[in-house]
């Protein structure tokens, strides 16, 4: 089989990558009883990876960065992404071979270390940092265990025109033949979809809210505990050891639990030496046989880097990166966690190395920006795992949301901005990459240097950086319960979520639609599109006396559906915590050692779970309608409006209702509090009704307000509104105003927004539009400096830009070919264009172009 991508045939060309080591034969893979398996294997191996011709960059093109990067950069931008099946066989065999004999969580660890030590490795040419999760650039793992596809879901990633994958007919014999005889029933989407009560599945079959579990795994931390950030495998082993060792089998009842996780945990850490060690090896025997005396010595230099941090701490600018990325590969191969693992405040980690290596004589800035630039090519050669469904529709895109972090403060409160921090910045806008997803963090110490400097790096026009208050951030995880020094190691990770990196897991569990909550609302609890009654019977709306009785009845509806959400999630987070355990993550964070206890099962010294609200916009803007038009200025009876919305505003005399509606109703987004205070108010509901329930992980739920692209789906799913929304069409992102909403200019958005009690949350996603010209120049480049320390200074989390006119993107619209290379900015995440549906391309259109 071969793919389609977004321009046209994927060729797959016969041969293996350069410096490839098939891996030795293992007991496992002799036993007889495995033939089958090795047999696949081989098949699956004797392809290379697709190539496409979506891009018009070629290597040479200029871009600042040196020639290695450039060819780097084009292999990395030219290679489909494509189905690996080496990690569900491998995982496959373990699991026959082990299951049953030995416990869960070292049945996890052996899931690692025997795809580590068999797995397909390779040093492409002009490498400097080692090491992929798949076969190679572009491949993508699949994870049986979570999700066990179907051949039609295999089908799909490689037909479908966005965010494909290439499947080949060995592929599809392999998922055939041996994955799903083995893991259908087995994989953990089959124990939930058991597990959830029918008014679960009634409320997700709505698009009421969607679950985060259903395909991917908990996660969601990043780098951030000294031993995370500075320890050795080989200290790190002996803090696991000492933990088994102290275990007490007399007085402890969870001392045989303890026993297994921490089993668990050394398993996993010795795949990761493995890992190190093979390509310690393999880059030994690539030295010894290379003619060029430069790339012999990168080559020997390689070798040495792996050996050091396969035990040892990183003694360089250089082996600090590369340890990192043996780190990241681990978390990312162990599970496929929402979302993927990041080095945090990368600036803060490397300051040290990059000024000893400096002052050594060892490093020069360029040197660190090629070092840099390769692992920016590293995390960009990783898609995100293959989604199907649901789950496609909710976080449509290649981006695996690797969020770093650069500037902020440091954990003594001190400036965090470095000179580390101005080379990532070169970097960003060097690469120009979807992913990794890059922010900085600007606090009321931060030299207005580096703002400027990163204000001029996003008006390049594709999405990067982002921006986040580092002020509020702290106030956000003091205001959860942390420690101030614990909150100053903290930040943003995925798109905008916060948290205390390496010593927290706050995984999240899905959207929240809270326009489609109205709908049911105003239909007496049933679900107009399905006619089945999913929500409470609060009453025809017709008979309301007043707006508060609405507003009574929507929060009542709201609180019955994150009731049934709420205890959906927790039994899943359980069945997580049963049946996938992740003892390398639980190595990475803080105080898991120290209990006995895994990630997913409240291990962590902090336990937070998030649900995150889709669509305040639009909800407050629906509100704002009926509470003017229906009660406060009686022009037009409820009766009329609910005629209006169940036929869709189709019709002469419902057209004219949208217009009035449309044109005659406070918005939000233009600082005017008569809308304003209905969204603090659904805001308030929706948070009051999650913050502080358990979740079974010895921490409490939280909410956030961002949507991926699920708000997208979430419009697909909700019919019209009363603001004039028509039905099918997107609702609000994040805590953007709606689509054309904002027409008092960009001062009044965030003036809105500010208005939101950030601080109760676990982040707030908003995004703003300029043309080009709007920003241009240096009063212009002043001006959006000036708008981001404003909207920080009266409150607000988050803010991030597409720099781009409406002509651009509507030409690009119709003529993608000539765009290939366009990158936008869609939720917290950028993207490029050709990878966008045409219904996320249109919501992007048509967002407001701000203007000072």
């Amino acid at each position: 089989m071969t793919g389609n991508t977004d321009t046209g045939e994927v060729a797959m060309e016969a041969g293996k990558p350069t410096g490839v080591e098939q891996p030795a034969a293992s007991s496992t893979l002799d036993d007889p009883r495995f033939q089958a398996i090795r047999d696949a294997l081989a098949a699956v191996r004797s392809h290379a990876a697709p190539t496409r011709t979506t891009s018009h960059a070629t290597w040479e093109d200029d871009r600042g960065m040196n020639e290695r990067v450039k060819r780097l950069r084009h292999q990395s931008e030219t290679t489909q992404p494509y189905l690996d099946m080496e990690r569900a066989l491998i995982e496959t065999a373990t699991c026959l071979r082990y299951e049953g004999t030995v416990s869960i969580p070292e049945l996890r660890g052996l899931v690692l270390r025997d795809y580590f030590a068999h797995k397909s490795i390779s040093i492409e040419p002009g490498e400097l940092i080692v090491g992929e999760k798949g076969r190679g650039p572009q491949a993508a793992p699949t994870f049986p265990e979570l999700c066990c596809h179907t051949l039609e879901d295999m089908h799909n990633m490689n037909d479908r025109e966005q965010v494909n994958f290439t499947v080949t007919e060995d592929d599809l014999a392999v998922q055939r033949d041996i994955v799903i005889p083995y893991w259908t029933g087995r994989a953990s989407r089959d124990a939930i979809m058991r597990a959830q009560e029918p008014a679960w599945h009634d409320a997700y079959e709505a698009g009421i809210f969607t679950e985060f579990y259903e395909q991917r795994a908990g996660g969601h931390t990043c780098l951030g505990s000294e031993r995370g950030v500075r320890a050795g495998f080989g200290e790190i082993r002996a803090d696991i050891e000492a933990a088994l060792a102290g275990l007490d089998y007399l007085a402890d009842e969870h001392a045989v639990a303890k026993r297994d996780e921490l089993s668990g945990m050394l398993i996993a850490l010795e795949g990761v030496q493995t890992l190190a060690i093979r390509y310690a090896e393999l880059a030994s025997a690539m030295a010894v046989d290379e003619s060029d005396p430069v790339r012999a010595a990168e080559l020997s230099q390689i070798a040495e880097n792996c050996r050091v941090v396969a035990t040892e701490r990183p003694q360089t600018f250089w082996q600090w990166i590369q340890r990192y990325w043996f780190i990241h590969l681990a978390i990312t191969s162990e599970t496929n966690p929402w979302d993927a693992y990041t080095p945090g405040r990368l600036d803060q980690h490397l300051i040290g190395h990059y000024r000893a290596d400096v002052a050594s004589g060892a490093l020069d800035r360029d040197r660190a920006l090629e070092l840099l630039e390769c692992l920016w090519v590293k995390f960009n050669n990783q898609p995100a795992p293959p989604k199907v469904g649901v789950t496609l529709k909710e976080s449509g895109t290649y981006s695996d949301f690797a969020n770093i972090n650069t500037g902020g403060i440091t954990p003594d409160g001190t400036d965090g901005v470095n000179e580390v921090s101005y080379l990532i910045l070169d970097c960003m806008d060097e690469m120009m990459f979807i992913q990794p997803n890059s922010n900085v963090q600007i606090s009321r110490k931060t030299p207005r240097r580096f703002l400027l400097r990163a204000c001029e790096v996003a008006r390049a026009g594709w999405g990067q950086p982002a921006f986040y208050s580092t002020e509020e951030i702290v106030d956000e995880l003091l205001a959860a319960g942390k420690s101030l020094a614990d909150a100053r190691r903290g930040g943003a990770s995925g798109c905008v979520e916060t948290g205390c990196w390496g010593y927290e897991a706050y995984p999240l569990t899905g959207y929240f639609n809270l326009p489609k909550i109205l709908e049911v609302t105003l239909h007496n609890g049933v679900d107009p599109r399905t006619g089945k009654l999913i929500g409470l019977t609060t009453g025809d709306p017709r008979g309301f006396a007043s707006y508060d009785e609405l507003f009574d009845a929507y929060c009542a509806q709201m609180r019955h559906f994150i009731d049934i959400k709420v205890r959906g999630s927790n039994i899943n987070t359980q069945l997580c915590a049963r049946l996938n355990p992740v003892p390398f993550m639980s190595i990475m964070t803080e105080d898991c050692i120290a209990r006995g206890q895994d990630y997913n099962a409240g291990g962590a010294r902090y336990n937070t779970t998030y649900l995150q609200g889709v669509g305040i916009g639009s909800i407050t803007d629906a509100l704002a309608s009926l509470r003017l038009n229906v009660f406060d200025e009686h022009r037009v009876p409820m009766g009329e409006m609910m005629d209006a919305l169940d036929a869709n505003f189709e019709g002469e005399r419902f057209a004219a209702l949208r217009g009035m509606v449309s044109r005659r109703t406070p918005k939000y987004g233009n600082d005017d509090d008569y809308a304003d205070d209905i969204m603090r108010s659904v805001f308030a509901c929706f948070r009051d009704a999650v913050t502080g329930r358990p979740n079974m992980r010895r921490g409490e739920w939280r909410v956030d307000m961002l949507p991926t692209t699920c708000h997208i789906y979430f419009g697909e799913v909700t019919g019209a509104s009363p603001s004039g929304r028509l039905a099918g069409e997107p609702v609000s992102d994040g805590i953007s105003p709606e689509r054309g909403a904002d027409v008092n200019g960009p001062t009044a958005v965030i003036a809105s927004c500010a208005k939101m009690d950030h601080a109760s949350t676990g982040g707030t996603l908003l995004n703003q539009k300029f043309a080009p010209a709007a920003i241009e120049g240096e009063r212009g480049l002043e001006n959006l400096a000036d708008l981001v320390r404003t909207y920080f200074d009266m409150g607000g989390h988050h803010i991030q830009f597409n720099i781009i006119d409406r002509a651009t993107l509507l030409d690009a619209r119709e003529h993608p070919e000539n765009y290939r290379d366009l990158i936008v900015r869609v939720a917290g995440f950028s993207e490029k264009w050709c990878n966008l549906g045409r219904e996320l391309q249109d919501e992007i259109i048509n967002r407001t172009e701000q203007a000072f």
